[in-house]
């Protein structure tokens, strides 16, 4: 049996008509916790989707996790600690442990903010991923 999943989210526009959370006092319109919807064991993923003007409503910070942020459209802004970072499409934020964290999509944003947000913890990650293995004589599957 082969270890994969395969979950259709949608495309961007899609994303604001789902509506979810890690729990239910914190769930609301365009959030996806994708890491629940597959067997995740390493990785967590969210998809998200702010209207202009909407904000997160809370700080946070994580002990053991590290995340990523993926813009994708959109406009908005990140709060880090005592810095505000404009966001945007192709902007990436990597947010370490113990650092304060809220976002928001800009009034102004001519559209909805999406992003991924991509959580890890556990052991750092090898410069090259050596664990892989390559078959160069196998065909390709098309």
């Amino acid at each position: 049996m082969t270890d994969f999943q395969v979950l259709q989210m949608g495309g961007l526009d899609a994303w604001r008509g789902h509506y979810g959370g890690f729990r239910p006092e914190s769930s609301r319109d365009g959030r996806r916790v994708v890491d629940h919807d597959l067997d995740m064991q390493f990785i967590g993923m969210t998809a998200n989707a702010l209207e202009p003007g909407e904000e997160a409503g809370y700080w946070h910070t994580h002990a053991r996790i590290e995340e990523v942020y993926v813009f994708l459209a959109g406009r908005g802004q990140m709060g880090l600690d005592d810095e505000v970072v404009d966001v945007g499409p192709g902007t990436v934020v990597r947010v370490g442990q113990d650092v304060w964290r809220t976002w928001r999509c800009t009034p102004d944003s001519p559209e909805q903010l999406r992003w991924l947000c991509i959580r890890a913890g556990g052991e750092e990650l090898p410069h090259l991923p050596d664990d892989g293995r390559r078959d160069p004589e196998r065909p390709s599957p098309w």
